[in-house]
């Protein structure tokens, strides 16, 4: 069996390049809904990607602290608790957006799936950048 070892700066900065990225889709595709769909679904849109964007950000921040990257068990529990937190600001976010604001279901959505498409894309992406040197495990056989 193998292990995976990777750069812990390179990492950071993938994880925080794929919130610029998301940023940055999230204004293409606001854009494109401001021609399309109109204001409503232009601030919606930039609301829906935004939130995904938000969340990608809390992710990043928690899980690549220098305290989470300490050891290989602070690690995971950063992770952890990134994506732990990632998912509740999804979660309050959309409520707390549905519950009070007029918006374009069909635009906020929109702008969400393609911000959560680029994280996937960057990821898989970035696993070749991040495999480093593979070393043996130190797991008995």
């Amino acid at each position: 069996m193998t292990g995976v070892s990777i750069d812990a700066a390179q990492a950071r900065r993938v994880g925080f390049t794929v919130v610029l990225w998301q940023g940055a889709v999230t204004i293409v595709v606001a854009l494109v809904s401001l021609f399309i769909a109109g204001r409503l679904a232009a601030v919606s849109a930039l609301i829906g990607g935004g939130i995904s964007t938000l969340a990608s950000l809390v992710m990043a921040v928690l899980s690549f602290r220098r305290s989470s990257l300490a050891n290989p068990y602070s690690a995971v529990r950063g992770f952890y608790v990134g994506e732990a937190a990632k998912l509740a600001t999804v979660v309050v976010l959309f409520s707390l957006v549905l519950r009070t604001m007029k918006v374009s279901p069909l635009a906020m959505f929109a702008a969400y799936m393609a911000t959560f498409f680029v994280y996937w894309v960057a990821l898989a992406n970035a696993l070749p950048t991040l495999r480093g040197a593979v070393v043996p495990s130190a797991a008995p056989k």
